[in-house]
């Protein structure tokens, strides 16, 4: 039961709810209708009723003195209007749409539309328009159901097709220039925008701190790697050995293999000598073991040339 009711509500099945006013924010039986209008609490949109006052109210294309008026006069001044709400209207909030209604009736004529981006700027716009006064008539301002105007505007008016005129129950909406259009709702966009982004300037702020603290982390990173003595791909480096070309300018002139083996047998026949000096009297067994020193020192004497030259 629930879902039925729910899915018919604001239809003409609704036998509860008044699906004009649901539809269109506006009944022409007023209080007089037999069904109930629920008036929203919030809503993205507000309605002015009434608002506007054509220069031709009583009669189509004249002017109260009785004289033909231009139509491009009329819409020079609905344009002028148009733009001056809009002026108004914007400094409480970004608005999505505003339509101003071309009907006659009573309960319609003079009605503006202002459908804002968001619920709060409409409660802010109400609270700052009720009790003001426009061309010395009050500005009577309330919340509007109605959210999409595509189902409550007249499609046979968009075509030139509409056999009602300015009676109908639906919503014949004024145009604008394009030009106009562009111009107010470009400049809406582009200020609501820089609002918008001052707003979350705070994360903004953390995310360039960050940014540059990344940016100095990096810079110190560089400065760091170029502090630093590129490694080595040789084979030498590889194998634990620092290369000869980096070190040359701090060692020796190497020598050649045929002098170092001559001071090495040098070397060993100083030594033997030594001992036989110290030792008059020698056995075989002494000279094998001198042999075996002196072919010890030779090796050892070896390896600590390589581990110097290199």
């Amino acid at each position: 039961m629930a879902e039925h009711l729910a899915s018919i509500f604001g239809t003409e099945k609704d036998r509860v709810n008044c699906p004009f006013y649901f539809k269109i924010g506006a009944c022409r039986h007023g209080d007089r209708c037999s069904r109930l209008h629920t008036r929203p609490s919030i809503s993205p949109t507000l309605l002015l009723s009434n608002m506007y006052q054509r220069p031709d109210m009583i009669t189509t294309g004249v002017d109260p003195q009785a004289q033909a008026m231009d139509p491009r006069k009329i819409q020079e001044h609905f344009e002028n209007f148009y733009e001056d709400l809009f002026e108004e209207l914007s400094k409480y909030g970004e608005i999505e749409s505003l339509n101003v209604c071309d009907n006659l009736a009573d309960h319609m004529v003079g009605n503006v539309y202002v459908q804002f981006r968001e619920e709060e700027h409409a409660a802010n716009a109400l609270r700052n328009l009720s009790g003001r006064f426009y061309a010395g008539r009050p500005i009577i301002v309330d919340f509007s159901p109605v959210t999409d105007f595509r189902e409550a505007t007249c499609r046979q008016y968009e075509e030139n097709t509409c056999n009602r005129g300015g009676y109908c129950n639906f919503m014949h909406l004024k145009k604008i220039s394009r030009e106009l259009r562009r111009q107010l709702f470009g400049r809406s966009h582009r200020r609501h925008s820089r609002s918008r982004s001052r707003s979350h300037s705070p994360h903004r702020r953390r995310s360039f701190e960050d940014r540059r603290r990344h940016q100095y982390d990096d810079r110190d990173r560089q400065h760091d790697d170029r502090g630093r003595r590129p490694r080595s791909r040789s084979p030498g480096h590889r194998r634990g050995r620092s290369s000869p070309v980096g070190r040359k300018n701090r060692s020796p002139v190497r020598e050649g293999s045929a002098e170092r083996r001559a001071k090495i047998e040098q070397w060993n026949r100083e030594r033997e000598e030594a001992e036989q000096s110290n030792k008059p009297t020698t056995n075989n067994h002494g000279s094998n073991g001198s042999r075996q020193n002196g072919g010890h020192y030779h090796e050892q004497t070896h390896e600590n040339h390589d581990e110097y030259y290199h």
